[in-house]
């Protein structure tokens, strides 16, 4: 990954990020799920936290060395888990399958964080993995 660094030489700029954090997303989520996104968000007062999100998580937080984006899917999937962030984790089991998780990990990732996050948290996640596992199925 090569970045430019800002006038004070102090790291990528906003601008570096935010397009780092488009072609990471891009490549984890896929076009269709950005494009979507980014549709709905345009000429509205949406459209900023879709910049912010590609700079910061996505530009510089998926992009940091430690964790390749494998182990990033696995933590994101039982994080939404606990947060019962029910919108989201349909794009994070789909990406965690192009980051090469497999379904039983993710099955065993939502099963395991019950017991830490409770049935009802995960048994709203189970019904997303499901319903991306039944789309991705026919």
């Amino acid at each position: 990954m090569t970045t430019t660094t800002s006038s004070a030489g102090e790291g990528p700029s906003a601008a570096d990020l935010r397009e780092q954090g488009f072609a990471t997303r891009r490549e984890v989520m896929s076009d269709d799920f950005v494009d979507r996104a980014m549709d709905r968000a345009v000429g509205t007062e949406s459209e900023a936290i879709q910049h912010v999100v590609a700079e910061n998580v996505w530009g510089n937080i998926w992009n940091r060395p430690g964790l390749d984006r494998r182990d990033r899917s696995l933590l994101n999937i039982g994080m939404l888990v606990a947060l019962r962030a029910d919108a989201e984790p349909a794009g994070h089991v789909r990406g965690g399958l192009t980051n090469g998780l497999t379904r039983e990990e993710i099955t065993e990732a939502v099963i395991h964080a019950s017991e830490y996050c409770g049935a009802p948290a995960a048994l709203a996640a189970t019904r997303t993995v499901q319903t991306v596992f039944d789309d991705l199925d026919g």
